[in-house]
């Protein structure tokens, strides 16, 4: 069953938690763990002997008694000896066999099916993203799947160990008195009803569980990545409180879960309890009257006592199941996600060279909330066009458009006359190089964040590090470029951080270059370097550039003002300044001190 299949069937099962559960267990089997089924079947045959030593013990206690210690038959110690060395010794190499190999196995499904899962996240859309947290979508890729992995490697070992030792000891049970057997197994009955109600409470446990451990997931990430502001504004013992809230629903819930995880074996022991009090009362009068033999009671005896522990293993994977079921429906939750984006179904192919940029009549809400009401504009070929306005005037939802992160309600955006819907998503994505504010960087070296896994030429790179004003810094950094960036790059300033970016961008080379707030958080000097970096960066490509900063753009080609997501003027600096509109009010409002610059008379210095 491929991805797509489950989530149809997720959808079409919503109300019924044991199909979707049985469903991914059969695509797991199909798609993952039957690709080791030689080696799974290899770890059962040895667990299928580990099991049956279990009945060969308690075979063996019969004559250890009978003819050992009653009969004291001379040459019946060696042979007892021998055998129940010989029993315990295939236990033991048998179990450390099975047990590595299935480890291995585990290991290899658990780590691609999260890389799968992976996979198919990054996929998805950008609003699913804004939906679910990054700690919450951690905590499935991690705790789920690792709750899934515990819970088919549990049923293997039911199946190939335990099982057979059930089997096994309930027939050398069954060979000694079948009515011993059936008077053994008189509590059974009485342990059905409440074993069902203990998984039922087991799962709705566990799905709280979970939930809480996704909640506490969102809440180290959101503390980790905001450090700063938590230290800043004395947050810690806040943020402290709210996990401590969350600690307590998990501690509760995974208590109330073990309870009732460990119910079922204990309604087991119960039932043996009741069973060998039946036995003995029924067992002792044979007994005394010479119908069986101590011998034979005391083989019944070990193998009814053996095989209760099996037992208790083989109800617990029902707890475990359920306790893994919540799991099982948040990844059918996932898998059910698709992007909403399509692909086009013959993708045009990409423009050639710097192209032109248009948006006509184009519009766009977030739910109620509109982003873009109508904006049209052009960004010519080879030219930088900036984006201006207030906050929420719709500047970056231009750049998201461009790119696909999210679509139109209607409107048209072209690149180089070609619609972005009818491109390929790779080669639409492939057109943009993007330097922002704050520089993605990866927590890996800095020769890795510029070359992105092979997304640029190494054969230009000592260029590019030059063109970026990389070179400059790289001698003071311990392993130069092979230095590691730290998380977020927190190994660099801001200045240093702005520069890999642009280094990658130049590498990348793309006809189009989109620059969001690319220095605004520069000291003086960090910003003549980077601008200077960017003004090379911006040869020969179509430049589209958001800035807050005013200075900072007008030198381009074309200026865009934007105002509650309409294009409301648009021209170089000077002839924005001259008209006197909302340019030059946002203009007079960054340089008070130059009063003039509003009627046009003037430029700040």
């Amino acid at each position: 069953m491929s991805t797509p299949d489950i989530a149809e069937q997720s959808g079409r099962a919503s109300s019924a938690p044991e199909t979707r559960s049985g469903a991914l267990f059969g695509w797991l089997w199909r798609d993952y763990l039957g690709r080791h089924k030689l080696w799974l079947g290899i770890a059962v045959v040895f667990m299928a002997i580990e099991g049956s030593m279990l009945a060969a013990v308690s075979w063996i206690i019969g004559p250890m008694f009978d003819r050992v210690f009653i009969a004291g038959e001379p040459g019946a110690l060696a042979w007892v000896g021998t055998a129940i060395a010989a029993i315990f010794l295939t236990r033991a190499v048998t179990s450390v066999i099975q047990r590595v190999i299935l480890t291995r196995v585990s290991q290899r499904v658990a780590g691609q099916l999260r890389a799968d899962l992976l996979r198919h996240l990054m996929t998805l859309d950008m609003a699913f993203h804004q939906r679910h947290p990054p700690g919450t979508l951690i905590e499935r890729v991690q705790g789920d799947v690792g709750a899934i992995n515990q819970v088919w490697t549990g049923i293997v070992l039911g199946l190939g160990r335990d099982a057979v030792a059930v089997v096994a000891l309930f027939a050398v049970a069954l060979s000694v008195d079948w009515r011993w057997t059936l008077i053994a197994m008189i509590g059974l009955p009485a342990l059905m009803l409440p074993a069902l109600a203990a998984q039922g409470f087991v799962r709705g446990r566990a799905r709280t569980a979970r939930e809480a451990a996704a909640a506490m997931s969102t809440r180290l990430d959101e503390v980790f990545h905001g450090i700063a502001p938590v230290k800043l504004n004395g947050l810690e013992e806040y943020q402290s409180r709210r996990y401590d809230a969350l600690t307590e629903t998990r501690v509760q819930a995974e208590v109330n879960a073990a309870l009732g995880q460990a119910t079922i074996p204990a309604l087991i022991d119960i039932m043996a309890g009741i069973g060998f009090v039946a036995v003995l009362i029924f067992g002792a009068a044979e007994i005394a009257g010479g119908d069986k033999s101590v011998g034979e009671f005391m083989t019944f005896f070990s193998a009814m006592l053996l095989t209760f522990e099996p037992l208790r293993r083989l109800g617990n994977i029902a707890g475990l199941w359920q306790a893994a079921a919540a799991s099982v429906e948040r990844l059918f939750a996932l898998f059910a996600e698709h992007p909403t984006l399509r692909e086009a179904a013959r993708p045009a192919a990409p423009p050639v060279g710097a192209p032109e940029i248009v948006f006509r009549d184009v519009h766009l809400s977030y739910g109620d909330l509109p982003a873009l009401s109508g904006a049209s504009f052009t960004a010519r070929p080879g030219e930088t066009t900036a984006l201006v306005g207030a906050s929420g005037a719709g500047k970056s939802t231009v750049f998201n458009l461009l790119t696909r992160l999210v679509e139109p309600q209607s409107g048209k955006i072209a690149i180089g006359g070609v619609p972005v819907g009818a491109m390929a998503l790779a080669d639409l994505r492939g057109l943009f190089s993007v330097v922002t504010q704050d520089a993605a960087l990866f927590d890996e070296s800095l020769r890795e964040n510029i070359l992105l896994a092979g997304g640029g030429r190494a054969a230009d790179l000592d260029e590019v590090l030059t063109a970026a004003h990389v070179a400059d810094f790289l001698p003071r950094l311990p392993a130069g470029l092979d230095s590691p960036a730290g998380p977020r790059g927190s190994n660099l300033s801001g200045g240093q951080r702005q520069r890999i970016a642009i280094a990658r961008a130049l590498l990348r080379d793309t006809a189009v270059l989109l620059l969001d707030e690319a220095t605004s958080a520069l000291d003086t000097r960090s910003e003549a370097i980077v601008q200077d970096a960017l003004d090379r960066l911006a040869e020969g490509r179509t430049t589209l550039v958001i800035a807050h900063r005013l200075s900072t753009v007008r030198n381009a080609d074309r200026i865009v003002v934007m105002d509650r997501g309409r294009v409301v003027d648009e021209g170089p600096h000077d002839d924005l300044i001259a008209r006197g509109g909302l340019y030059a009010d946002l203009y007079a409002m960054q340089f008070r001190d130059r009063s003039p610059i509003s009627e046009g008379e003037g430029d700040p210095p």
